[in-house]
């Protein structure tokens, strides 16, 4: 799907995404990846929603978002609180969808100026 939506040259827009793949401003990416407004990390995690560890949320951490949408893929997933708790323990909400509704909730809240980090497995 094709989202329509004013360009930025300051800020991180997903202008597309489907089956395999996420489109941020012009560049298509076809892995794993987390957008910020700010940035993009392409080596964040290059395994399935079932691999992701400790490790992972750490470096979502560090980030230090209000929130972080993980897209667990095409299917919608949930996290055990033991994976996530040291995101809570900093004040740092996460929602768990499919990545598609992840993309379009991202552009939404960073539309608005809120501090979120899209973690995207694709």
């Amino acid at each position: 799907m094709k989202l329509h939506l004013t360009t930025s040259d300051t800020h991180h827009l997903i202008t597309a995404y489907g089956d395999g793949f996420v489109q941020v401003g012009q560049k298509r990416y076809e892995q794993n990846l987390v957008v910020t407004p700010a940035e993009l990390i392409l080596d964040w995690h290059q395994g399935n929603f079932s691999e992701l560890d400790y490790v992972h949320f750490e470096k979502l951490r560090l980030l230090n978002p209000e929130v972080v949408l993980l897209g667990t893929g095409s299917t919608h997933c949930f996290l055990h609180p033991k994976q996530y708790a040291h995101l809570t323990e900093h004040q740092i909400s996460i929602e768990c969808m499919t990545t598609v509704a992840a993309c379009r909730t991202y552009n939404i809240l960073m539309s608005e100026g809120r501090k979120v980090v899209a973690a995207l497995i694709l």
